[in-house]
């Protein structure tokens, strides 16, 4: 059978392919979801340092040193479970929320300088780098603020009265922004109700910038950038501020564009980070790390869960499957075999063949021994009709005698006597063979074994035979070595050997011969007994040593015996260790063969 057939390899390979599938889907699985859960956890990481970051840069715009920072920095340690350390830039430590003596990370995590930043996210980011919550001196005191609300509610309302819909934000320094989603610049309304009186600097805020012209007239005078007059500041109505922080927008005469106004817009921020620079903490170093109080890290989210819920699914789903279909396909033939064991015995019943497989190999021994079964049932039958024909004949005719003697109709003379005493030595050697053949069959066939010489063997039964040879005119010749010994038991061994010679006897013409012959064959001693008559037709040789069987079917005792001879031989060879076989051409006679095991001679055992 070839090796990919096998029942077991293809359980094998069914049960592999399971297991990588299994194998493939839980590391496709896993480096999915942890690749998942990394990226979330390093978004989450990322999205706390920002918060961190913008926290400490929101501390450091309104406060002009890092002394009640502590406070600040444990409160986003126990929030954030991060460990956060500030120092200086030359790593003397400002705070920290680990314990005193714990190692700083390697490197700083981020530089909180409110003055120079770009991790701003909140709204109204600024565009020069500025932090907006730093306000510095443009702070409004209460009374201006109160001027500024009353202005930016009047503005409001009359957006609404033309269907405009306003809003109002206010900015880190307190001055109110009115802003609206839907007006253009060309609206009606927005033309009237932007009346300028909102957008005048306050007397705090025309102090401080009065105080950042003068810082930056300076660097625009050295920059070459020709003003051309006083250079004004003042506020965009629209929130947007190039400048960082207030919403402050240049206004001046002959700016120019280019290089020039590139020029004049450094020289702004420059001078405005000086101007903001007393009112902000100095620049500090963050370091981030792994707090004590860390919570669980690569929590599975809701997706994930899903996903491994949706694979197992799948991998569970398709072993069942697979097992399934395998399962069928070895359970069908089996069910089959099963079905038809439990059929009458009387109906024969075959299984298809439908693999080459142990199941398929199993059918065909089924299928083997139910015609092995239908054979013996009908070799059962005939032997029972040949017993009745064989034992019929002689008891006819021994009834028939006695029954004319009786009724006076022919004397028992010596010829008649004779011939019912022939008959009677008809039904006994029958019945002696169904006994000797029955003795065999249960294992209770009694063999008296001995040393005896394979010479002495043929030329007892040559000598017993040889008056019947004689009389057939058939030639009757032996041939043996002198050294070849088996240890059996001689009647048995002069009975199957005689049996032999009669049936070859009978199939022997006048003028032919019959051989017996005796050798030694390695650990076998073979006796042959060869014929010169008709020989065995190839399709009769296999039912040779069957019972009751005749080459002739006309069942004749002159050209057959009772059948019965030829399979005693081969259970009197059995019963003694060794085999009978017949080879046979048609015309050219038969040689039956015995080859039983050998022994030393008596004189050469050690």
């Amino acid at each position: 059978m070839p090796l990919r057939k096998r029942l077991v390899v293809r359980l094998l390979f069914v049960s592999a392919l399971i297991a990588v599938c299994s194998v493939a889907a839980t590391a496709w699985l896993a480096v999915t979801t942890t690749t998942s859960a990394l990226k979330e956890e390093q978004g989450q990481d990322l999205a706390a340092d920002n918060r961190i970051l913008a926290q400490l840069s929101g501390y450091a715009a309104t406060h002009a040193d890092w002394t009640g920072v502590r406070h600040t920095l444990r409160e986003l340690a126990g929030r954030t479970g991060r460990r956060i350390a500030l120092t200086t830039p030359d790593r003397t430590l400002v705070a920290d929320s680990a314990p005193r003596g714990t190692p700083l990370p390697p490197r700083p995590a981020a530089t909180v300088d409110p003055l120079r930043t770009d991790t701003y996210t909140e709204s109204g980011t600024q565009l020069s780098g500025i932090d907006p919550r730093v306000v510095g001196p443009y702070r409004l005191p209460a009374k201006e603020r109160a001027r500024l609300d009353a202005l930016a509610t009047k503005r409001e309302r009359c957006y609404e009265r033309y269907g405009l819909q306003a809003t109002v934000v206010r900015t880190a320094s307190g001055r109110p922004v009115v802003t609206t989603a839907d007006a253009g610049p060309a609206d009606y309304g927005a033309t009237v109700c932007e009346d300028g009186r909102l957008n005048t600097p306050t007397p705090t805020e025309q102090k401080a910038l009065d105080a950042l012209s003068d810082l930056a007239r300076p660097c625009l005078h050295q920059a070459g950038v020709d003003l051309g007059g006083r250079l004004f500041l003042t506020f965009d109505p629209s929130g947007k501020d190039p400048f960082g922080g207030g919403y402050l927008v240049a206004k001046y005469v002959k700016l120019g564009t280019g290089e020039a106004a590139r020029s004049a817009q450094a020289c702004l921020r420059t001078a405005r980070r000086t101007q903001l620079e007393p009112y902000v903490a100095p620049v500090a170093e963050l370091f981030l790390g792994i707090g004590d109080q860390s919570p669980a890290r690569f929590d599975m989210s809701p997706a994930n869960k899903a996903k491994v819920v949706g694979v197992a699914g799948l991998v569970l789903a398709v072993t069942v499957a697979v097992t399934a279909v395998v399962a069928v396909r070895l359970v069908r033939p089996l069910r089959a075999l099963t079905l038809a064991a439990q059929q009458p015995p009387e109906l024969h019943v075959r299984v298809p063949v439908t693999t080459r497989d142990e199941t398929g190999i199993l059918a065909e021994a089924f299928n083997g021994l139910t015609e092995r079964r239908e054979r013996l049932e009908a070799q059962r039958k005939a032997m029972v009709s040949d017993i009745a024909h064989e034992l019929r004949s002689p008891l006819t005719n021994i009834r028939g005698w006695l029954e004319v003697v009786r009724d006076g109709v022919v004397d028992p003379d010596p010829a008649l006597l004779d011939s019912l005493h022939e008959e009677a030595l008809v039904l006994q050697r029958i019945i002696d063979d169904l006994q000797d053949l029955a003795a065999a069959d249960a294992g209770t066939l009694r063999l008296h074994r001995e040393p005896l010489r394979s010479g002495d063997l043929l030329d007892q039964v040559a000598a017993a035979h040889r008056v019947a040879a004689d009389a057939a005119g058939v030639a009757l010749r032996t041939r043996t070595d002198a050294a070849v010994w088996l240890d059996a038991d001689p009647v048995r061994m002069r009975q199957a050997v005689g049996n032999l010679v009669s049936n070859a006897l009978r199939h022997t013409p006048a003028g032919g011969t019959v051989t017996l012959a005796g050798r030694r064959d390695g650990a076998d001693v073979v006796l042959t007994v060869t014929d010169t008559g008709a020989g065995i037709a190839p399709e009769d040789l296999p039912h040779v040593f069957e019972r009751f069987w005749r080459a002739e079917k006309s069942r004749s005792r002159r050209t057959g015996g009772s059948g019965l001879g030829l399979p005693i031989v081969r259970h009197l060879v059995a019963a003694h260790g060794g085999t009978a076989e017949v080879a046979s051409e048609p015309g050219a006679g038969a040689v039956f063969t015995l080859r039983l095991p050998a022994v030393p001679p008596p004189g050469d055992e050690p």
